[in-house]
Protein backbone atom coordinates (compact mmCIF):
# COMPACT_ATOMS: atom_id res chain seq x y z
CA UNK A 1 0.00 0.00 0.00
CA UNK A 2 1.41 3.41 -0.94
CA UNK A 3 2.22 5.62 2.03
CA UNK A 4 1.50 9.34 2.30
CA UNK A 5 4.10 11.82 3.55
CA UNK A 6 1.34 14.33 4.35
CA UNK A 7 -2.35 13.76 4.95
CA UNK A 8 -5.47 15.61 6.03
CA UNK A 9 -6.35 15.80 9.74
CA UNK A 10 -8.49 17.76 12.19
CA UNK A 11 -5.90 19.44 14.41
CA UNK A 12 -6.53 21.09 17.78
CA UNK A 13 -3.87 23.50 19.00
CA UNK A 14 -3.43 26.10 21.71
CA UNK A 15 -4.61 29.59 20.90
CA UNK A 16 -1.99 32.19 20.04
CA UNK A 17 -0.15 33.90 22.89
CA UNK A 18 -2.42 36.31 24.72
CA UNK A 19 -5.60 34.58 23.55
CA UNK A 20 -7.74 32.14 25.51
CA UNK A 21 -8.96 28.77 24.36
CA UNK A 22 -7.87 26.68 21.39
CA UNK A 23 -7.90 26.56 17.61
CA UNK A 24 -9.41 23.74 15.55
CA UNK A 25 -8.81 23.34 11.83
CA UNK A 26 -8.63 20.89 8.94
CA UNK A 27 -4.94 20.86 8.08
CA UNK A 28 -2.15 18.93 6.40
CA UNK A 29 -0.25 16.76 8.86
CA UNK A 30 3.14 15.21 8.16
CA UNK A 31 3.74 11.51 8.61
CA UNK A 32 7.02 12.21 10.43
CA UNK A 33 5.12 14.03 13.19
CA UNK A 34 3.01 11.01 14.14
CA UNK A 35 3.67 9.61 17.62
CA UNK A 36 5.46 6.35 18.35
CA UNK A 37 3.59 3.09 17.84
CA UNK A 38 4.13 -0.37 16.41
CA UNK A 39 1.14 -0.35 14.03
CA UNK A 40 0.28 2.19 11.33
CA UNK A 41 -3.37 2.20 10.27
CA UNK A 42 -4.90 3.68 7.12
CA UNK A 43 -8.05 5.13 8.66
CA UNK A 44 -11.25 4.57 6.67
CA UNK A 45 -13.96 5.74 9.06
CA UNK A 46 -14.35 7.47 12.39
CA UNK A 47 -17.34 8.87 14.25
CA UNK A 48 -18.45 11.81 16.40
CA UNK A 49 -19.16 11.03 20.04
CA UNK A 50 -20.17 13.47 22.77
CA UNK A 51 -16.61 13.32 24.09
CA UNK A 52 -15.32 14.30 20.64
CA UNK A 53 -17.63 17.29 20.76
CA UNK A 54 -16.23 18.33 24.13
CA UNK A 55 -12.69 18.08 22.75
CA UNK A 56 -13.46 19.98 19.54
CA UNK A 57 -15.28 22.80 21.30
CA UNK A 58 -12.92 22.97 24.27
CA UNK A 59 -15.94 22.98 26.59
CA UNK A 60 -14.15 20.44 28.80
CA UNK A 61 -10.34 20.03 28.80
CA UNK A 62 -10.30 16.63 27.09
CA UNK A 63 -7.08 17.27 25.14
CA UNK A 64 -3.91 16.77 27.20
CA UNK A 65 -1.21 17.60 24.64
CA UNK A 66 -0.91 20.02 21.71
CA UNK A 67 -1.04 19.91 18.80
CA UNK A 68 -3.58 17.08 18.89
CA UNK A 69 -5.36 15.22 16.11
CA UNK A 70 -8.88 14.84 17.47
CA UNK A 71 -11.03 11.71 17.36
CA UNK A 72 -11.33 8.85 19.86
CA UNK A 73 -12.49 6.09 17.46
CA UNK A 74 -11.19 4.60 14.24
CA UNK A 75 -11.73 1.69 11.92
CA UNK A 76 -9.34 0.92 9.11
CA UNK A 77 -6.69 -1.31 7.60
CA UNK A 78 -3.22 -2.02 8.93
CA UNK A 79 -0.67 -0.43 6.64
CA UNK A 80 2.49 -1.53 8.47
CA UNK A 81 3.17 -3.43 11.69
CA UNK A 82 6.02 -4.62 13.88
CA UNK A 83 3.54 -6.02 16.43
CA UNK A 84 3.31 -9.83 16.39
CA UNK A 85 -0.51 -9.87 16.40
CA UNK A 86 -1.00 -7.66 13.34
CA UNK A 87 0.09 -7.63 9.71
CA UNK A 88 -0.54 -5.39 6.72
CA UNK A 89 -4.08 -5.80 5.43
CA UNK A 90 -5.70 -6.67 8.78
CA UNK A 91 -8.99 -4.89 9.48
CA UNK A 92 -9.03 -3.25 12.92
CA UNK A 93 -11.06 -1.12 15.33
CA UNK A 94 -9.70 1.18 18.04
CA UNK A 95 -11.72 2.86 20.79
CA UNK A 96 -10.22 5.04 23.51
CA UNK A 97 -6.82 4.33 25.08
CA UNK A 98 -6.21 8.11 25.12
CA UNK A 99 -6.69 8.52 21.37
CA UNK A 100 -7.53 12.17 20.72
CA UNK A 101 -6.56 13.05 24.31
CA UNK A 102 -2.92 12.09 24.93
CA UNK A 103 -2.21 10.24 21.66
CA UNK A 104 -2.78 11.63 18.15
CA UNK A 105 -6.26 10.59 17.17
CA UNK A 106 -8.63 9.32 14.53
CA UNK A 107 -9.72 12.36 12.48
CA UNK A 108 -6.91 11.77 10.01
CA UNK A 109 -6.12 9.59 7.02
CA UNK A 110 -3.43 7.82 9.01
CA UNK A 111 -2.79 6.83 12.65
CA UNK A 112 0.21 5.24 14.35
CA UNK A 113 -0.80 3.38 17.51
CA UNK A 114 0.10 0.53 19.83
CA UNK A 115 -0.96 -2.87 18.56
CA UNK A 116 -2.13 -3.82 22.06
CA UNK A 117 -4.91 -1.25 21.70
CA UNK A 118 -6.46 -2.80 18.60
CA UNK A 119 -9.42 -5.15 18.25
CA UNK A 120 -9.97 -7.18 15.09
CA UNK A 121 -12.93 -5.92 13.07
CA UNK A 122 -15.73 -8.49 13.48
CA UNK A 123 -16.05 -10.61 10.35
CA UNK A 124 -19.66 -9.62 9.80
CA UNK A 125 -19.00 -5.87 9.97
CA UNK A 126 -17.56 -3.29 7.64
CA UNK A 127 -15.41 -0.43 8.90
CA UNK A 128 -18.41 1.84 8.42
CA UNK A 129 -20.61 -0.49 10.48
CA UNK A 130 -18.07 -0.41 13.31
CA UNK A 131 -18.00 3.38 13.38
CA UNK A 132 -21.78 3.61 13.19
CA UNK A 133 -21.49 1.82 16.54
CA UNK A 134 -18.32 3.58 17.74
CA UNK A 135 -17.43 4.32 21.34
CA UNK A 136 -21.05 5.25 22.05
CA UNK A 137 -22.31 1.82 21.01
CA UNK A 138 -19.35 -0.04 22.49
CA UNK A 139 -19.97 1.79 25.79
CA UNK A 140 -23.65 0.86 25.65
CA UNK A 141 -22.64 -2.79 25.21
CA UNK A 142 -20.26 -2.59 28.17
CA UNK A 143 -23.16 -1.21 30.22
CA UNK A 144 -25.47 -4.04 29.19
CA UNK A 145 -22.78 -6.61 30.03
CA UNK A 146 -22.32 -5.02 33.47
CA UNK A 147 -26.05 -5.16 34.14
CA UNK A 148 -26.08 -8.84 33.19
CA UNK A 149 -23.17 -9.56 35.55
CA UNK A 150 -25.17 -7.82 38.29
CA UNK A 151 -28.01 -10.32 37.75
CA UNK A 152 -30.38 -8.21 35.68
CA UNK A 153 -32.55 -9.98 33.11
CA UNK A 154 -35.83 -9.15 31.34
CA UNK A 155 -37.90 -11.05 33.91
CA UNK A 156 -36.84 -8.57 36.60
CA UNK A 157 -38.90 -5.78 35.04
CA UNK A 158 -38.49 -2.68 32.87
CA UNK A 159 -35.23 -0.79 32.44
CA UNK A 160 -34.68 2.91 31.83
CA UNK A 161 -32.29 4.54 29.37
CA UNK A 162 -31.51 8.24 29.89
CA UNK A 163 -30.21 10.57 27.22
CA UNK A 164 -32.15 8.23 24.99
CA UNK A 165 -31.86 10.09 21.68
CA UNK A 166 -28.07 10.38 21.91
CA UNK A 167 -25.54 7.86 20.67
CA UNK A 168 -25.18 5.76 23.83
CA UNK A 169 -28.88 5.92 24.55
CA UNK A 170 -29.95 4.97 21.02
CA UNK A 171 -27.71 1.90 20.89
CA UNK A 172 -28.61 0.90 24.47
CA UNK A 173 -32.32 0.92 23.57
CA UNK A 174 -31.72 -1.19 20.46
CA UNK A 175 -29.57 -3.68 22.40
CA UNK A 176 -31.88 -4.01 25.40
CA UNK A 177 -35.00 -4.33 23.25
CA UNK A 178 -33.47 -7.11 21.16
CA UNK A 179 -32.45 -8.92 24.36
CA UNK A 180 -36.08 -8.89 25.48
CA UNK A 181 -36.19 -6.01 27.96
CA UNK A 182 -39.08 -3.59 28.29
CA UNK A 183 -37.31 -0.27 27.75
CA UNK A 184 -38.38 3.11 29.11
CA UNK A 185 -36.65 5.96 27.26
CA UNK A 186 -36.03 9.31 28.95
CA UNK A 187 -35.38 12.26 26.64
CA UNK A 188 -35.45 16.02 26.58
CA UNK A 189 -36.63 15.83 22.97
CA UNK A 190 -40.20 14.46 23.04
CA UNK A 191 -40.43 15.06 19.29
CA UNK A 192 -38.13 12.02 18.94
CA UNK A 193 -40.72 9.64 20.40
CA UNK A 194 -41.37 7.86 17.09
CA UNK A 195 -37.63 7.41 16.53
CA UNK A 196 -37.15 5.95 20.02
CA UNK A 197 -40.09 3.59 19.67
CA UNK A 198 -38.67 2.48 16.33
CA UNK A 199 -35.51 1.45 18.18
CA UNK A 200 -37.58 -0.63 20.60
CA UNK A 201 -38.63 1.67 23.47
CA UNK A 202 -42.02 0.77 24.93
CA UNK A 203 -42.53 3.98 26.89
CA UNK A 204 -41.20 7.53 26.56
CA UNK A 205 -40.87 9.87 29.54
CA UNK A 206 -39.74 13.48 29.43
CA UNK A 207 -36.41 14.45 30.94
CA UNK A 208 -38.09 16.86 33.35
CA UNK A 209 -39.49 13.88 35.28
CA UNK A 210 -35.91 13.12 36.35
CA UNK A 211 -34.58 16.66 36.87
CA UNK A 212 -36.72 17.72 39.83
CA UNK A 213 -35.44 17.75 43.41
CA UNK A 214 -34.14 14.34 44.44
CA UNK A 215 -35.92 12.40 47.16
CA UNK A 216 -33.86 9.84 49.12
CA UNK A 217 -36.26 7.15 47.90
CA UNK A 218 -38.90 7.50 45.22
CA UNK A 219 -41.54 5.14 43.91
CA UNK A 220 -39.95 1.93 42.57
CA UNK A 221 -40.36 2.17 38.79
CA UNK A 222 -37.63 0.10 37.07
CA UNK A 223 -35.33 -2.83 37.73
CA UNK A 224 -32.29 -1.06 36.36
CA UNK A 225 -31.01 1.19 33.66
CA UNK A 226 -28.30 2.77 31.56
CA UNK A 227 -27.54 6.41 32.39
CA UNK A 228 -25.56 8.69 30.08
CA UNK A 229 -26.51 11.95 31.83
CA UNK A 230 -25.28 11.92 35.43
CA UNK A 231 -26.10 14.62 38.01
CA UNK A 232 -29.72 14.99 39.15
CA UNK A 233 -30.98 12.64 36.46
CA UNK A 234 -28.85 9.75 37.72
CA UNK A 235 -29.75 10.56 41.33
CA UNK A 236 -33.46 10.34 40.51
CA UNK A 237 -32.97 7.12 38.53
CA UNK A 238 -31.24 5.58 41.56
CA UNK A 239 -34.00 6.68 43.93
CA UNK A 240 -36.64 5.01 41.73
CA UNK A 241 -34.82 1.72 41.12
CA UNK A 242 -36.49 -1.42 42.47
CA UNK A 243 -35.08 -3.49 45.29
CA UNK A 244 -31.94 -5.37 44.22
CA UNK A 245 -31.70 -3.51 40.92
CA UNK A 246 -28.66 -2.07 39.15
CA UNK A 247 -27.85 1.06 37.16
CA UNK A 248 -24.89 1.41 34.80
CA UNK A 249 -23.47 4.97 34.70
CA UNK A 250 -21.45 5.93 31.64
CA UNK A 251 -21.92 9.64 30.92
CA UNK A 252 -21.99 13.20 32.22
CA UNK A 253 -24.02 15.20 29.72
CA UNK A 254 -25.99 16.66 32.63
CA UNK A 255 -23.01 17.21 34.93
CA UNK A 256 -20.36 15.42 36.97
CA UNK A 257 -22.07 15.87 40.35
CA UNK A 258 -24.31 13.23 41.95
CA UNK A 259 -26.74 14.75 44.50
CA UNK A 260 -27.97 11.51 46.05
CA UNK A 261 -28.01 9.76 49.43
CA UNK A 262 -26.99 6.30 50.59
CA UNK A 263 -30.68 5.33 50.94
CA UNK A 264 -31.07 3.46 47.62
CA UNK A 265 -27.95 1.42 48.37
CA UNK A 266 -28.55 0.48 52.01
CA UNK A 267 -32.36 0.28 52.00
CA UNK A 268 -32.99 -1.24 48.57
CA UNK A 269 -29.67 -2.96 47.97
CA UNK A 270 -29.20 -1.52 44.50
CA UNK A 271 -25.88 -1.37 42.65
CA UNK A 272 -24.34 1.58 40.82
CA UNK A 273 -22.05 0.24 38.11
CA UNK A 274 -19.36 2.51 36.70
CA UNK A 275 -18.59 2.02 32.99
CA UNK A 276 -15.20 3.03 31.63
CA UNK A 277 -14.62 2.58 27.92
CA UNK A 278 -11.21 4.27 27.63
CA UNK A 279 -8.95 1.91 29.58
CA UNK A 280 -11.22 -1.14 29.53
CA UNK A 281 -9.16 -4.38 29.40
CA UNK A 282 -8.73 -5.94 25.98
CA UNK A 283 -10.65 -9.14 26.83
CA UNK A 284 -13.76 -7.13 27.72
CA UNK A 285 -13.39 -5.08 24.54
CA UNK A 286 -13.21 -8.22 22.42
CA UNK A 287 -16.28 -9.64 24.15
CA UNK A 288 -18.17 -6.37 23.70
CA UNK A 289 -17.47 -6.34 19.95
CA UNK A 290 -18.42 -10.01 19.69
CA UNK A 291 -21.71 -9.25 21.42
CA UNK A 292 -22.31 -6.19 19.25
CA UNK A 293 -21.94 -8.33 16.15
CA UNK A 294 -24.40 -10.89 17.55
CA UNK A 295 -26.92 -8.81 19.54
CA UNK A 296 -27.27 -5.50 17.74
CA UNK A 297 -29.86 -5.10 15.01
CA UNK A 298 -27.82 -3.56 12.19
CA UNK A 299 -30.98 -2.30 10.48
CA UNK A 300 -31.77 -0.18 13.55
CA UNK A 301 -28.23 1.19 13.52
CA UNK A 302 -28.77 2.22 9.89
CA UNK A 303 -31.88 4.22 10.85
CA UNK A 304 -29.97 6.18 13.49
CA UNK A 305 -26.83 6.92 11.42
CA UNK A 306 -25.84 9.85 9.22
CA UNK A 307 -22.55 10.18 7.31
CA UNK A 308 -20.35 13.25 7.00
CA UNK A 309 -16.96 14.10 5.50
CA UNK A 310 -13.83 14.91 7.49
CA UNK A 311 -14.31 18.60 6.69
CA UNK A 312 -17.69 18.57 8.45
CA UNK A 313 -16.40 17.24 11.79
CA UNK A 314 -15.87 20.60 13.49
CA UNK A 315 -19.48 21.67 12.91
CA UNK A 316 -20.74 18.24 14.03
CA UNK A 317 -18.78 18.58 17.27
CA UNK A 318 -20.53 21.86 18.03
CA UNK A 319 -23.95 20.38 17.26
CA UNK A 320 -23.51 17.30 19.43
CA UNK A 321 -22.53 19.37 22.46
CA UNK A 322 -25.57 21.60 21.85
CA UNK A 323 -27.83 18.53 21.95
CA UNK A 324 -28.78 18.83 18.29
CA UNK A 325 -27.59 15.38 17.14
CA UNK A 326 -29.81 12.32 17.08
CA UNK A 327 -28.26 8.88 17.06
CA UNK A 328 -24.89 8.33 15.43
CA UNK A 329 -22.61 10.21 13.02
CA UNK A 330 -20.12 8.34 10.83
CA UNK A 331 -17.13 10.23 9.43
CA UNK A 332 -15.83 9.00 6.07
CA UNK A 333 -12.08 9.55 6.00
CA UNK A 334 -10.21 7.16 3.70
Amino acid sequence: MQTMAAFKAIVIDKAQAGQAGQTVRLADFDDKDLMDGDVTVAVQYSTVNYKDGLALTGKVPVVRRFPMIAGIDLAGTVEASSHPAWKAGDKVVLNGWGLGETHLGAYAQKARVRGDWLVRLPQGMTARDAMAIGTAGYTAMLAVMALERAGLDPARGPVIVTGAAGGVGSVAIALLAKLGYEVIASTGRPQEAAYLKGLGAKEIIERKELTSAVRPLGKERWAGGVDAVGSTTLANVLSMTRYGGAVAACGLAGGMDLPTTVAPFILRGISLLGIDSVMCPIAQRQEAWRRLEADLDRAKIATMTTEIALADVIDAGQRIVAGEVRGRIVVKIG
